[in-house]
C-alpha cells in the first residue's frame, strides 16, 4: 500500500536506537526476571562429588555381581556426612540418596533389591538382585558441569530454572542488565480512572494499566503511570519531569498511547513534532506509529489509543526494544503454526495481528479462534486473548482450516 512503511522498517529504526543499558552485579536470590550480561560459569562441579542416586547400600561390585549375596553393613551414611568408610570384601555401607559414595565402593544396591529393605538394613543384608554394572546408581562428580564451564550464556533471562542452575553451580551473584525505567502516559480528555463516575463522553482509562503491565513483564521498572488531557501543556510538563537529566528515576523509555493519529486533537503529534517521527505502518491494528529519541537517549514511543492497537504495537515494537536495552539474546515471541478454527477477514495490503484464543480440546490439533470481531477498540475481547494470529499482507482472507502463524503471548 503506497506511503506505508513495513513493520520491519519501523522496527529496524527502533532497535537501532535501543542501546543496551549498563550492567550491575546483584545477589542471585534477587536476580529473578533479570537478563544476564555476563555468562554464568560453574564455581563447583555439578554434582560436587560422587553421590548415591538411591537409598540403599554402597557396595563393591565384585561382592554382588552374582546374587543372592550376603554382606555385612559396617557404616551408615546419611546425606551431609563427610565419612569415607573403608569397605573390605563382603562389606557394605548403608547410604541415603545424595550421600557421598565411599571411595572403596563402585555400585549402589537399592533397598528394594535386598531381602529386608530398610527394615533390615543394619547388620547382615541379603542382596537379591545384582546391580547391572560397575557404577550402578552412582551420580558422578562433574557429569553435568565442571568448575569453570559455562552454565548460562550472556543474554539469558534468569527464570526459576536458570537461577536454580546457577545456585547448583555454587554461584552467589550474577552480572545483569539494569532494568529499563519506563514511564507510561495515556492521552485523552475523555479518560478517567477506572471506578470513577462517568459523565457523558468519558471512558475508563485502561491503556496505561495495560502498557505498564506489559512493560513490567518485559523486565522493565515502571517509574510513572499517568494520564493527560488533549489540551494545554500538561504533556510537555510531565515529559520534562519524567526525563529530567540527572534524576535517579529518569525514564529510559516513555510510552504514549493516543494522540498520534490524524485527528484535530493529537496532543503527542503536535507537542513532539520536532522530536518524534510519525509514520503509517502496513499493519492492522497499529497503523499510526510515533518514535523518537531525546538527546539524553530516552526512547519515545507513540502508540495508537485504541486498546488492541496499543497492545499489538507494544508487542511488535516496544517489547523488542526493552529486551534489546537489557541485552537479551532472543527478542521475538515464540511463533507456532496452527489451524484457524474459524474464518475471518484480513485488511488489504497490511499485515494483520488478530487476538486469538487457542482451542486445546484436541491435543493433537490446537486451533486458533478469534478472540474479538477484529475491532481495535474491543478491550473486553482482548482480555480473552492468548496469542496473536499474524497474517501476511498478501493474504486476502483466512478460512477455517487454514494454517496461520500464531505469536504466543501467555
Amino acid at each position: 500500500m503506497s506511503g506505508l512503511r513495513t513493520v520491519e522498517e519501523h522496527l529496524a529504526d527502533v532497535l537501532a536506537a535501543a542501546e543496551p543499558l549498563e550492567s550491575e552485579r546483584v545477589p542471585l536470590a534477587a536476580a529473578h526476571g533479570r537478563t544476564l550480561r555476563e555468562p554464568v560459569r560453574a564455581a563447583v562441579d555439578i554434582p560436587v562429588f560422587d553421590n548415591s542416586a538411591m537409598d540403599g547400600f554402597a557396595v563393591r561390585f565384585e561382592d554382588v555381581a552374582v546374587a543372592p549375596a550376603t554382606l555385612r553393613v559396617v557404616a551408615d551414611l546419611p546425606a551431609g556426612t563427610d565419612a569415607d568408610p573403608t569397605l573390605g570384601p563382603g562389606e557394605a555401607a548403608r547410604i541415603m540418596t545424595g550421600s557421598a559414595v565411599p571411595t572403596a565402593a563402585d555400585a549402589i544396591v537399592p533397598f528394594e533389591d535386598t531381602a529386608g529393605g530398610l527394615a533390615d538394613s543394619l547388620g547382615a543384608i541379603s542382596v537379591q538382585r545384582a546391580p547391572h554394572a560397575v557404577g550402578a546408581h552412582i551420580r558422578r562428580a562433574g557429569e553435568d558441569a565442571r568448575a569453570g564451564d559455562e552454565v548460562l550464556p550472556a543474554g539469558e533471562l534468569l527464570g526459576p530454572l536458570q537461577a536454580a542452575a546457577a545456585a547448583a553451580a555454587g554461584v552467589a551473584d550474577v552480572v545483569v542488565a539494569r532494568r529499563p525505567r519506563v514511564a507510561v502516559i495515556s492521552t485523552g480528555s475523555e479518560l478517567v480512572e477506572p471506578g470513577s463516575p462517568l459523565r457523558r463522553g468519558q471512558i475508563p482509562e485502561s491503556n496505561s494499566i495495560l502498557l505498564a503491565a506489559l512493560a513490567t513483564e518485559a523486565g522493565a521498572e515502571v517509574v510513572r503511570r499517568a494520564s493527560v488531557p488533549d489540551e494545554g501543556g500538561a504533556l510537555d510538563a510531565l515529559l520534562a519531569e519524567v526525563t529530567a537529566p540527572g534524576s535517579p528515576g529518569a525514564a529510559d523509555v516513555v510510552i504514549f498511547s493516543g494522540g498520534v493519529s490524524a485527528g484535530a486533537y493529537e496532543v503527542v503529534k503536535t507537542t513532539l513534532a520536532e522530536t518524534m517521527a510519525f509514520s503509517k505502518v502496513a499493519m492492522q491494528p497499529g497503523k499510526p506509529q510515533g518514535f523518537g529519541r531525546l538527546g539524553a537517549g530516552t526512547l519515545l514511543f507513540g502508540l495508537p489509543g485504541n486498546p488492541v492497537s496499543a497492545a499489538v504495537s507494544f508487542e511488535v515494537f516496544v517489547r523488542p526494544a526493552l529486551l534489546r536495552l537489557q541485552g537479551r539474546r532472543a527478542l521475538d515471541r515464540p511463533v507456532v503454526a496452527l489451524q484457524a478454527g474459524a474464518g475471518w477477514r484480513t485488511p488489504p495490503g497490511r499485515r494483520q495481528y488478530l487476538p486469538v484464543t487457542i482451542d486445546r480440546s484436541d491435543p493433537a490439533t490446537w486451533r486458533a479462534i478469534p478472540a474479538t470481531s477484529g475491532g481495535s477498540h474491543l478491550a473486553g475481547g482482548l482480555g480473552r486473548a492468548e496469542a496473536y494470529a499474524v497474517v501476511p499482507a498478501e493474504v486476502d482472507a483466512v478460512a477455517a482450516g487454514d494454517v496461520v502463524d500464531v505469536m504466543l503471548i501467555s
